[in-house]
């Protein structure tokens, strides 16, 4: 009969295509579509699945669209801090500067980004949308996409 407890192998090998030089895994996530608030599906009804970048991708516009603080099921040091722009009066320029400057620390937290830059704005009444260019330690690159209302 088989052992119904088997041993552990200790010092077990790494692959070497889990994990990048940098320690940052890139794994896998659900693709989700953030207009309409639900998960992308495949036609078969299963919730489709984004690897490697894509998935990085992914947490990258999730962690824009969530608010720092809120959902104690994330650590303090996920999301972001836009609301804290509303009501101080502060001038389109500056505006744009914080956002920038918010988004980036928001990205920069995760070990997979490498750099965040060439901020795009465009204005509509009080609502600023923004886009920007990420760039990961493996040198892959996407853009992402965000809003802020800033009253």
């Amino acid at each position: 009969m088989a052992d119904l407890f088997p041993t552990a192998t200790i010092g077990a090998e790494v692959l070497p295509d889990e994990t990048e030089a940098s320690g940052a895994s890139f794994g896998r996530s659900w693709k989700f579509d953030f207009e309409t608030g639900e998960f992308v599906q495949t036609p078969t009804g299963r919730i489709a699945v984004a690897q490697d970048t894509d998935a990085w991708l992914e947490w990258c516009r999730k962690a824009l669209a969530t608010e720092r603080y809120r959902h104690l099921v994330y650590s303090r040091l996920y999301g972001q801090e836009f609301e804290s722009l509303i009501g101080l009066g502060l001038s389109r320029a500056a505006v744009e500067s914080e956002i920038a400057r918010i988004a980036s620390e928001t990205l920069l937290a995760d070990p997979r980004t490498a750099r965040v830059g060439t901020f795009s704005f465009s204005w509509e009444a009080d609502a600023c949308r923004f886009a920007c260019s990420v760039t990961s330690v493996r040198d892959e690159a996407g853009t992402i996409e965000g809003s802020v209302v800033s009253l």
